[in-house]
């Protein structure tokens, strides 16, 4: 099958098409608010953790490779148990893994504060990072999962689909907006160690108001019955409820793709920090990260309001050129005007390849994997940041902030490289009519 272009959900050969539904009808419907609140609170760890401890342990170590190997182990941590944490909260619910897993983060997060305030050795605050990075909580997959939940009880709502898709990427990117700034804001001008605090407080309130809100949880795979699991014929994927998603070639392919987006954040952050540190501004590395994630942010809004001519396939592919070759230029920048130029360029290429590639998750996988597809993505994420961070720290404190930013250059090509050699892998095995369900195919979005 080849790339198809998008179409527009209720259009057909002989028929107009449907009016395109925008942002302003999402969010007007019914109980939607009451998960997106809390949710938006409860997800910022993801933005937050990384900056957190590399300003936190780089003020109480005096070492970027240091910070930098903290939060490689968080990073790593969380990438290896959020597909878990995903696969758990399929089978019994969103509440049963949240609930003990925000007590667990905060308490987590206090200890490794503690030992780095106490100038733990390094072997000690790797040990407290491994359940700091365990735990924190996949609330962007579960939103994107009660998403599907809500809209997908019919084909009116369903329409609504691809729109969830786009707004829930513009809201990552807004998170990466505002997380490391406030993070970075906290840690340089009210103490080293309020990044840290903040997020565990925000994890702690939002994950508990996010888990009680029962009404809109997707319902447990569990009591589909073990008859269901067993139905092969069934197209929405209920059959693969035990199949783990990584098993589909796809998966795996926009995996490696999303690692090379996680060494693009990873190698961000500390590179800035260090380059800050180098031109005696510390307080630049929050405004120069904000550029960058506000490039993210408004490509994410743009992404969603065009009516694409192009598939979603061809969409990664050009966007991820664009990121290769704009993270190419970061090393050789050297003012501070210009590095917040290209930093903002960077960011306006991430928002497509995101976009693209969890919209493409859906047609991918079954419908009883689809929290712990969303989590290998996010978990890819946090693995190549990960790297990404320990690569930057090491380079950063041996060579100079600008050799931190080979990270971004060398994570990107690799990834582009293996997109384009595996981008069949990414056509789903299916009939050639799009189906309307799930956050499949994108249907233009228009802003209301």
């Amino acid at each position: 099958m080849s790339d198809t272009v998008d179409t527009t959900a209720g259009a057909s050969e002989g028929t107009a098409p449907a009016r395109r539904p925008g942002y302003g009808q999402l969010l007007r419907t019914p109980d939607a608010w009451t998960f997106l609140l809390p949710g938006f609170a409860a997800r910022q760890p993801f933005a937050m953790l990384t900056i957190g401890i590399v300003l936190l342990v780089q003020y109480t170590s005096g070492s970027y490779g240091t910070a930098g190997v903290v939060a490689a182990v968080t990073g790593v941590s969380m990438a290896l148990f959020a597909p878990q944490n995903g696969k758990l909260a399929d089978r019994f619910g969103q509440r049963a893994v949240l609930l003990p897993g925000v007590l667990l983060h905060a308490a987590s997060v206090a200890a490794l504060t503690a030992f780095a305030l106490a100038g733990a050795p390094l072997w000690a605050l790797s040990v407290a990072a491994v359940p700091t990075g365990a735990s924190v909580p996949q609330v962007g997959p579960m939103v994107r999962a009660r998403w599907a939940a809500v809209l997908g009880g019919s084909d009116d709502r369903a329409r609504l689909l691809p729109t969830a898709a786009a707004f829930e990427s513009v809201t990552d990117e807004f998170t990466f907006v505002i997380g490391p700034v406030l993070a970075t804001a906290l840690c340089t001008g009210v103490h080293p160690a309020a990044g840290l605090v903040a997020e565990a407080a925000l994890t702690l309130v939002g994950g508990l108001l996010f888990a009680a809100q029962r009404r809109t949880q997707p319902k447990p795979a569990r009591q589909h019955g073990a008859a269901g699991r067993r139905s092969a014929g069934d197209s929405d994927g209920s059959a693969g409820a035990r199949v783990s998603a990584l098993s589909v070639p796809g998966v795996r392919v926009l995996a490696v793709v999303f690692l090379g987006i996680g060494s693009v954040f990873g190698g961000m952050q500390v590179s800035l920090s260090a380059f800050a540190e180098e031109i005696g501004n510390p307080g630049a590395n929050g405004l120069l990260y904000g550029v960058f994630a506000a490039g993210n942010m408004l490509a994410g809004i743009a992404c969603g309001a065009v009516a694409w001519k192009i598939g979603p396939r061809r969409r990664l592919i050009t966007g991820y050129l664009g990121l290769a070759l704009a993270a190419s230029g970061l090393w050789a920048v050297h003012s501070v005007p210009l590095l917040a130029g290209l930093g903002l360029l960077v960011g306006l290429f991430i928002a497509p390849a995101l976009i693209s590639g969890y919209t493409l998750i859906e047609s991918l996988i079954p419908a009883g994997t689809r929290t712990e597809a969303f989590t290998w993505l996010t978990g890819a994420v946090a693995l190549g940041q990960a790297g990404a961070v320990s690569a930057a720290g090491q380079l950063a404190d041996a060579h100079g902030a600008s050799a931190g930013f080979v990270v971004p250059l060398v994570g990107t090509a690799l990834a582009l490289a293996t997109l384009v050699a595996l981008r069949s892998r990414l056509t789903p095995k299916a009939s050639g009519r799009v189906v309307a369900r799930g956050m499949g195919h994108r249907v233009p979005v228009a802003v209301d």
